[in-house]
């Protein structure tokens, strides 16, 4: 372990305990570096983490190696779960990609799996449970004061946004705010579908399963826990969740609806929402500007969704999100002055996230285009590489 950081060392906090939180923490400390970790969430057991989602070598991979937890990760890590399999509306298959057992380079890991592996590494005490922050107030010496809904205060020489699409740190830098897409989703699941749903979880394979026609989608992937997460997808008005009239605290009649939404699909594929159990989640999805920069500041950054929203179709979100922690805490480590430290990861960050916004931006009108399955099989041959889902 590393211990180069002068150990008179500033007040970290960061504001978000997700994959890009816990991962900057981590390395942090194995430089000597301790921060503090402030996440709105009870505790590390309070709520569904979401789906199943593929580490890059180059992004998601190169952070866990950073943060000493690489070989971990290959222990657990689901290389089968890169099979894809693309149908359009009609049940007409156009793509049955099978990966080769730890041959491919972007194994899957369930996202709680992944919190837990960076939980377990991270010390405790720095994790501050049960505290969402209510306003970060810039003052005359670089510094900021955080307020927390629980009366808690701090002032710290840093503060990193890593809190998501809706960042309340993001306003400390940037006008821009997230912007809806034109497309919701719905989210079901069918739990244990090699035991409950045999027919379907075969149809389903081991890996991802897109259909795609009349600017909709029906989304799968197989989790490590068996269940198949899926995404009924389409394209909306901003307000039409609110509006539509479908009870999304009612699943059974929620199902229902959807199934009429899509009634002219092809059975197989309905059968992901009829067999659908548990709750269900309706959900927007919002981009920020690619490409957005800002004027470098004293005392704050960003990382992750706070810093390049995107959609998920570029596979690129808890990657990017790990990658900026990485590169944030080497930064940090490697030099005296904490401002120029941010600076240089900053500038960094913005050359190679831009790229990745301006795939998944395309890649998402691309799936919700006339002839999209035909278009996607296209687009894959010529890329060799998978469009994911996350969760």
């Amino acid at each position: 372990m590393s211990t180069s950081f002068d150990k008179n060392q500033p007040r970290i906090a960061i504001v978000g305990a997700g994959p890009g939180g816990l991962t900057l923490a981590l390395i942090l400390q194995r430089h000597g570096v301790k921060p503090v970790v402030y996440e709105s969430e009870p505790s590390r057991t309070s709520r569904d983490q979401g789906g199943s989602l593929d580490l890059h070598p180059e992004s998601g991979q190169k952070a866990l190696q950073a943060a000493g937890l690489y070989d971990q990760f290959q222990a657990i890590a689901r290389y089968e779960g890169e099979d894809f399999r693309l149908f359009d509306k009609n049940g007409c298959l156009y793509m049955d990609e099978k990966a080769e057992d730890e041959q491919g380079g972007r194994p899957e890991i369930d996202r709680g799996t992944l919190r837990d592996l960076l939980l377990n590494a991270l010390d405790p005490a720095c994790i501050r449970w049960g505290h969402k922050l209510h306003q970060a107030i810039p003052r005359e010496d670089g510094r900021h004061e955080l307020h927390f809904e629980n009366g808690h205060t701090d002032t710290v020489d840093l503060v990193v946004g890593a809190d998501g699409a809706f960042s309340r740190i993001r306003p400390l830098l940037t006008d821009a705010v997230p912007a809806y897409t034109g497309l919701s989703m719905v989210e079901l699941n069918v739990r244990d579908a090699a035991v409950s749903h045999p027919d379907l979880a075969a149809f389903n394979g081991r890996g991802k399963l897109f259909a795609l026609g009349d600017h909709k989608g029906i989304l799968a992937q197989l989790n490590g826990d068996g269940g198949i997460r899926v995404y009924a997808s389409f394209e909306a008005e901003r307000d039409w969740l609110d509006t539509c009239g479908i009870p999304f605290d009612q699943p059974e009649e929620a199902q229902r609806q959807l199934l009429m939404m899509f009634s002219d699909w092809d059975e197989s594929l309905r059968e992901y929402i009829r067999q659908a159990d548990g709750a269900i989640l309706p959900r927007r999805i919002y981009m920020l500007p690619v490409g957005l920069t800002w004027e470098h500041k004293p005392g704050v950054t960003l990382i992750g969704d706070a810093a390049h929203l995107m959609s998920p179709f570029a596979g690129e979100g808890a990657n990017l999100a790990m990658l900026d922690a990485a590169e944030l805490a080497l930064s940090i480590v490697g030099h005296a002055d904490l401002n120029k430290a941010v600076q240089a990861y900053e500038e960094k960050m913005y050359s190679y996230s831009k790229p990745s916004a301006e795939d998944s931006y395309d890649n998402l009108k691309l799936c919700f285009s006339d002839n999209a399955a035909s278009n996607l099989k296209e687009l894959m041959h010529q890329l060799h590489e998978h469009p994911e889902i996350e969760g």
